[in-house]
């Protein structure tokens, strides 16, 4: 209770001060409220965010929206490209498994990259919520928008949404005879092909729609073995929509389907290990490149990147294929019905030198296979002019089983240990959540949802001695000198909620306050080293958000400032732990259940036109994301340490944007369309609980633009861009092992090209 009341202390502060905020704006802007909208300054752009087509201006949530149009004028092709331009969104990878998304929102955020750690952020893409993240740095073609949803969104979109939702829509049929092709070429011999095309079947009725797109480019780290470059990308994949829509009916059905064929480069690590490390090699012997963490602190990356692979194949190869059917069917007596049904199935091949140097030290083989099935059905039922009620159910079935066949040659030569997971999950879910408009100004929602999840988990390790040379992954003809199944079987209970109040202040100005509560699901660890690991699940965690904000319009819609504070008590956080297990010399990893975190923070966007040809964009979020109560015993010293006040992972305290796109006329209906953008994210720490000087990741700049030709009519356009303009070399990702070495990644150098799109 005492911490409740606290809660509410603060929120309320936090209340006073952003009604007050608002309450000033409103009074020096203030304008008839019947006015009629003016046909000039920012347009209006439609999410669907709450689970229903909204303006986002009328949404009482911190959302960002990222236009398709947007993300094609900047070729980009994969969620990981949006890093720094989003407030307080982290999006990145482990160095030695590039496949696995980590999106990290106001601090919360994926902690391993394997399946059994689940997510916080939950990516849905046409309303199909991604249980895996392997793979969910999705590939990015005939996109329609992206919504990034901030904070717990646990009511409408269910477990895992702890930190938030990156909702993805594709775009859809019209049901019209349309599409485009695009090429572009850039450095690093990078080609992109993509397309669309939609064809009426029955006029009125029955469409077809393809899209597709291959990508390919060699990769920016050069192999001192062979010089060879490590990190390529070849990339195809197709989506098929057909849609069923009788004219003048209120039904209509999407049925889609996509296949994603990925013949990359095996994945990147970059040796960041100190000398005396077992992984350590002198610079300058047999070609070795000097680490970027040599110095003994943080990390720096040089002006050329270069890495080494001697020990595996050249593969990442993963395959996977989608399917989806979306039925709406309007006016029924229990209001707009909607059901959507998923199914995503998926492998993924790879090596991993894990070692990073011309030296055999250590390596990976591992081959993950996984399926999911969800179905949601749900009702808006307008329950009379004042109050309107979503209610509905969900079902999510997945299962994934993975080998990891992992060489450890610096250890001894020729050992190899064999850790085999095999999992399944489900859960089913009801929810509801009501809106009701109080007065013409006022409007309250509140909203429920019960969760059950069961999770069963039988992960083995077998450890055994065979070829020094180390070239078995099979295990086939070693002498076993261990082996061990563990895991179990758990269930859990969950009911979260969402309490909210929105109040229009008149000339397009919004004022809300909100309460919600979401959990992220328990479980097993399966990437276990002695038996412990994987016996005992590890608990949920559960996140108290309490979000004030406002929405505002002023100078007839030549400015708009966005602003949202928060403050979040984080309890039971989950913490991947990687230590050495004495009693058995064996690299152990489990994931803990931390005490306490205290999150608060705020994040303000605005976008101007101070002139119609010119739209100014800026954005600003503050992160203090700390823990609260965490006893920790190091597992190194054994020491017991008390991490109060020590920063989160991935969670920088500054995050900050500058855009200007201008639109020059050329006559003739002609137009140059110009885009420049600037991001900038403070240090931060990455995958290291200690906060060690080698797991700071240090401030980025990054400067992307664009230039685009149109004629009139913009039936074709030839476009320049260039990403990483000022060709920064950064640290990307870092994961510290005391002892062992550090295992680090590059961001992505300048990338320029050109584009050349013909609509029809």
């Amino acid at each position: 209770m005492r911490t409740a009341r606290m809660l509410a202390g603060k929120s309320l502060g936090l209340l006073s001060t952003i009604s007050a905020l608002a309450l000033t704006l409103g009074s020096a802007y203030a304008q008839d409220a019947a006015a009629p909208e003016p046909e000039t300054g920012i347009r209006d752009i439609v999410v669907t965010a709450q689970k229903r087509s909204e303006n986002l201006q009328d949404v009482p949530i911190s959302v960002t929206a990222v236009s398709g149009e947007s993300l094609g004028a900047a070729q980009v092709t994969t969620l990981q490209a949006l890093q720094g331009t989003i407030p307080n969104v982290q999006i990145d990878n482990f160095a030695n498994t590039p496949q696995t998304a980590v999106f990290t929102v106001r601090g919360i955020g994926v902690i391993e990259p394997d399946p059994y750690a689940g997510n916080t952020v939950s990516i849905v893409v046409d309303g199909i919520p991604q249980f895996f993240s392997m793979g969910a740095l999705l590939d990015l073609y005939d996109v329609d928008r992206i919504e990034v949803l901030r904070g717990p969104q646990g009511t409408l979109f269910g477990a895992n949404t702890t930190g938030g939702v990156v909702n993805v829509v594709t775009a859809q049929p019209t049901g019209e005879f349309g599409g485009f092709v695009k090429s572009a070429y850039g450095n690093y011999d990078r080609f992109d092909l993509s397309g669309s095309i939609e064809a009426p079947l029955v006029k009125d009725l029955l469409s077809l729609k393809v899209a597709g797109i291959h990508t390919q480019r060699k990769g920016w780290v050069t192999n001192v073995v062979d010089g060879s470059d490590l990190g390529r990308k070849n990339l195809d994949a197709v989506r098929a929509y057909l849609r069923l829509a009788p004219d003048g009916s209120d039904f209509d059905a999407t049925l889609q389907g996509e296949y994603v064929n990925a013949r990359n480069g095996s994945p990147i690590v970059i040796n960041g290990s100190y000398r005396g490390e077992a992984i350590f090699e002198e610079p300058g012997v047999d070609g070795m490149y000097p680490s970027p963490c040599i110095s003994g602190g943080q990390c720096r990356a040089p002006k050329k990147y270069y890495g080494a692979n001697n020990s595996v194949p050249d593969i990442s190869n993963m395959d996977t294929y989608t399917g989806g059917l979306t039925i709406n069917y309007r006016n029924t007596p229990i209001g707009d019905l909607t059901s959507i049904t998923g199914y995503k199935k998926f492998k993924l091949v790879e090596y991993t030198d894990q070692d990073g140097t011309p030296e055999f030290k250590n390596d990976t083989y591992r081959r993950t296979r996984g399926w999911q099935f969800s179905q949601e059905l749900r009702s808006n039922i307008a329950v009379n002019d004042d109050i309107d009620l979503l209610i509905g159910g969900f079902y999510l079935k997945t299962h994934y089983d993975h080998i990891q066949a992992y060489r450890l040659q610096f250890a001894a030569p020729g050992l190899l240990q064999i850790n085999l997971q095999d999992q399944d999950n489900y859960s089913i879910s009801g929810f509801a959540q009501s809106y009701w408009q109080v007065t013409d100004r006022l409007k309250l929602q509140a909203g429920i949802r019960y969760s059950h999840e069961k999770t069963e988990s039988t992960p083995s390790l077998e450890t055994s001695i065979g070829n020094p040379a180390g070239s078995n992954y099979t295990g086939i003809g070693n002498t076993v000198i261990g082996a061990f199944t563990t895991g179990g079987t758990e269930s859990w209970d969950n009911v979260g909620w969402k309490l909210g109040a929105d109040y229009d202040l008149g000339d397009r100005r919004l004022l809300y306050a909100s309460w919600a509560r979401g959990f992220k699901s328990g479980g097993f660890t399966g990437r276990v080293g002695v038996p412990a690991d994987g016996s005992e699940p590890f608990d949920p965690e559960t996140v108290d958000t309490f979000e004030v904000g406002v929405k505002a319009d002023f100078l007839d819609r030549r400015l708009r400032t966005n602003l949202a504070i928060f403050y979040t008590n984080y309890r039971d956080l989950q913490v991947a732990q990687i230590y050495f297990d004495s009693t058995t010399s064996t690299q152990g990893n489990r994931i803990l259940n931390a005490g306490k975190a205290e999150i608060k923070g705020f994040e303000l966007e605005t976008t101007a036109v101070p002139v119609e040809g010119m739209t100014l964009r800026a954005s600003l979020a503050y992160l203090d994301a700390k823990y609260k109560t965490f006893a920790y015993i190091d597992p190194l010293s054994g020491a017991a340490l008390d991490l109060q006040g020590y920063r989160l992972q991935n969670a920088p305290k500054w995050n900050a944007s500058f855009g200007a796109n201008f639109v020059v006329p050329l006559g003739n209906g002609a137009e140059l369309v110009t885009d420049v953008n600037y991001a900038y994210t403070s240090s931060k720490y990455y995958t290291a609980i200690l906060d060690t000087p080698r797991s700071k990741i240090q401030p980025t700049h990054l400067v992307d633009g664009t230039i685009t030709y149109y004629p009139a009519g913009r039936a074709w356009s030839l476009g320049l861009w260039a990403r990483n303009l000022l060709d920064s070399r950064y640290i990307s990702t870092v994961y510290d092992s005391p002892g062992y070495g550090g295992i680090a990644g590059y961001a992505p150098p300048r990338q320029f090209g050109g584009t050349a799109t013909f609509n029809f």
